[in-house]
């Protein structure tokens, strides 16, 4: 049989998911706030690294800030 449901734009009266669309839009958000983090996290992390100390204790003030962000972007 055929399809009679409306797929054209929203203004001709096709239906729309909000809640998925709300969804998407969160993890969104997310991804972009904690993805900012881990690369401003790491390249801070690689600097004091390369000047200051050795590998472990940039991994440690990496994980420290990582920890700090997280709980400040909350």
């Amino acid at each position: 049989m055929a399809d009679h449901s409306p797929t054209g734009p929203v203004e001709l009266g096709a239906k729309m998911d909000y809640a998925e669309h709300d969804r998407t839009y969160a993890g969104f958000l997310a991804l972009a706030k904690y993805g900012s983090l881990f690369c401003g996290a790491l390249l801070i992390a690689m600097a004091f690294g390369f000047f200051a100390g050795g590998f472990f204790s940039a991994l440690v003030l990496f994980a420290l800030i990582m920890a700090v962000g997280a709980f400040i972007l909350r």
